[in-house]
């Protein structure tokens, strides 16, 4: 820091990650510029700004948002916020997703962002210079316009750069053998917004991840016909009827017939790819060696910066976490870093730890595409990085009502999200069934 004044810092995206980090870069006037918040739509909240229309605009930019409409939290709101800005009591705990919209807006207008934020600003190209007095000898040219003009083209030099651009926007579809020879309705789940489109019809729904499962529940309250088709141990808890499980597509045969692993074959109304999304940063420049593999963004220490650049941070691309929370980790830890609190290892020890890191993660059994998955591993995630970093961990309490809800999820998918939960002190917690009588906790494996 000394001799450099004040960091000059530019955030990607506006959703909740984005707003955190412009939070906690706000929150110390001493060291930081205010941000330049860079934001490609006209509102803050990211991925969740339901719209209703799929594909583009009028203007022609994409539409990003894969937010239905019914959605509702599958995390209560007592661990889902960020932990200095809790939602307000008197709602239930999961939530519909317009009330995380004006949850992010309340949080923006709170701590100051939006006088920061420049909307329907594209983020064309992120590359590192070499400068003699920079932040260890690195500065960034960030390039902008408003994505379809480029004479509105604009270059602005910074000395940190946290790219959180989100990563639930470019649908990720499998390798199917044959796929293209489907004749009904092929569609991702990035396009669903409501189920009476499918009334009465026959769905097989690929994928039973959290959207999955959601999608699939929608769809029996219209009276569709849906096969759960996903490579996990068979879901133990009951499922509504009309909804069944078998295992997943495996081809497509030549007159459009689906074959599941089994042998089984099922000739759908519609296939719906469940099936998740992939990590993109078009902007970063080649050199800075960030790669995509099997669902893996590597190298990055820490899951957040690459040693050769550490003054890129690439937030929020762990999956299987508790979010916002994690964003507000995240961000602090990222301060530290900037700040000098916490030491940087050289760069060849980043790169030692990553190979050590991804080494242990392997010896348990975890395949490339599921290393950044931390799911109960989050938590362990989190503390080291406060502990590193010299700051607030998460209170106890948090953890383990998660987890607590995991149980309840698996346990009961039609019914989980009927319960409220109350927090009553750093370790405690009770919940409540719908009507209003408390619940035992369940029993959890030690995290």
């Amino acid at each position: 820091m000394s001799g450099l004044g004040r960091l000059r810092v530019a955030v990607i995206g506006a959703g909740a990650a984005g707003l955190c980090a412009a939070r906690h870069l706000l929150s110390r006037p001493e060291l930081f510029a205010p941000p330049v918040v860079y934001e490609q739509t006209k509102h803050v909240g990211g991925t969740w700004v339901y719209e209703e229309q799929v594909g583009k605009y009028k203007n022609g930019m994409p539409i990003y948002s894969s937010m239905y409409r019914d959605l509702r939290t599958n995390i209560p709101k007592e661990v889902m916020c960020f932990p200095d800005f809790p939602f307000e009591s008197h709602l239930s705990s999961f939530v519909h997703h317009t009330e995380i919209r004006k949850y992010l807006d309340k949080y923006c207008d709170h701590f100051k962002i939006r006088e920061h934020i420049q909307f329907e600003t594209t983020v064309d190209a992120v590359k590192p210079v070499k400068v003699e007095n920079g932040w260890r000898g690195l500065a960034w040219d960030v390039t902008s316009s408003d994505g379809i003009d480029p004479s509105t083209s604009v270059q602005r030099r910074f000395d940190a750069v946290l790219v959180c651009n989100g990563h639930f926007f470019d649908p990720y579809i499998p390798a199917i053998p044959g796929l293209a020879k489907y004749t009904g309705s092929l569609m991702h789940s990035h396009t669903y917004r409501s189920a009476e489109p499918f009334a009465g019809k026959s769905v097989v729904v690929l994928g039973a991840g959290l959207s999955g499962l959601d999608i699939a529940m929608e769809l029996a309250n219209v009276n569709a016909q849906v096969v759960l088709s996903h490579g996990q141990k068979p879901l133990k808890g009951p499922l509504p009827p009309g909804v069944r499980q078998s295992p997943p597509v495996s081809k497509v045969l030549d007159d459009g017939t689906l074959e599941f692993q089994n042998g089984e074959h099922a000739r759908p109304d519609v296939f719906m790819l469940c099936t998740g999304y992939n990590f993109t940063f078009p902007f970063l420049d080649k050199q800075v060696g960030v790669k995509v593999k099997e669902h893996l963004v590597y190298p990055l220490y820490k899951f957040l910066m690459p040693p050769a650049f550490p003054s890129l941070f690439i937030v929020g691309i762990c999956r299987a976490i508790c979010p916002f929370p994690h964003f507000h980790i995240q961000s602090q830890f990222i301060m530290s870093v900037l700040d000098g609190s916490f030491t940087l290892p050289s760069q060849e020890e980043m790169e030692k730890d990553i190979e050590l890191d991804e080494a242990a993660r392997r010896a348990r059994g975890i395949t490339t595409r599921h290393i950044l998955k931390l799911d109960s591993e989050q938590w362990a995630y989190n503390d080291e990085l406060a502990r590193i970093g010299g700051f607030q961990p998460l209170p106890p309490y948090w953890s383990n009502l998660y987890e607590s809800n995991k149980v309840f999820r698996s346990q009961d998918m039609q019914n989980y999200k009927t319960y409220n939960y109350r927090v009553v002190g750093e370790k405690e917690w009770m919940v409540l069934g719908p009507q209003g009588q408390p619940l035992p906790k369940p029993l959890l494996k030690q995290i």
